[in-house]
């Protein structure tokens, strides 16, 4: 965790792999920061896991899940909820399951991303 960073409450960090949350980013309450899952591949399920990063001034809202080998933007926001499974891109705003770009952030003005 870098400087200013924070980690909400009942927050889950399953930190098989590394988890890197970067300077003032917000991981809000009952987030679940998941690194790693099992081959579905292989008869035996093996385990796999891939890190996990935030970088500055990334906000992941309440009760979000992030899956293993995601990066979250800078000035990115993750919705309530939502489901993140892929990279999201600097200054993007993401929700739903699976989450998707809602909008974009560009000098603290929200703009509609097009489709």
């Amino acid at each position: 965790m870098a400087e200013g960073a924070v980690l909400g409450p009942d927050t889950d960090c399953y930190n098989v792999s590394k988890v890197y949350i970067g300077k003032n980013a917000i991981v809000s309450q009952k987030v679940y920061l998941c690194t790693a899952s099992h081959d579905i591949n292989k008869k035996t399920f093996d385990l796999i896991s891939k890190e996990i990063i935030l970088k500055k001034n990334a906000w992941v809202a309440a009760d979000s899940f992030i899956g293993m080998g995601v990066t979250i933007g800078e000035n990115a926001v993750v919705g309530a909820r939502a489901s993140v499974f892929k990279d999201v891109p600097d200054n993007a705003i993401v929700g739903g399951n699976p989450s998707k770009i809602v909008k974009m952030r560009k000098n603290n003005v929200l703009n509609e991303c097009e489709d």
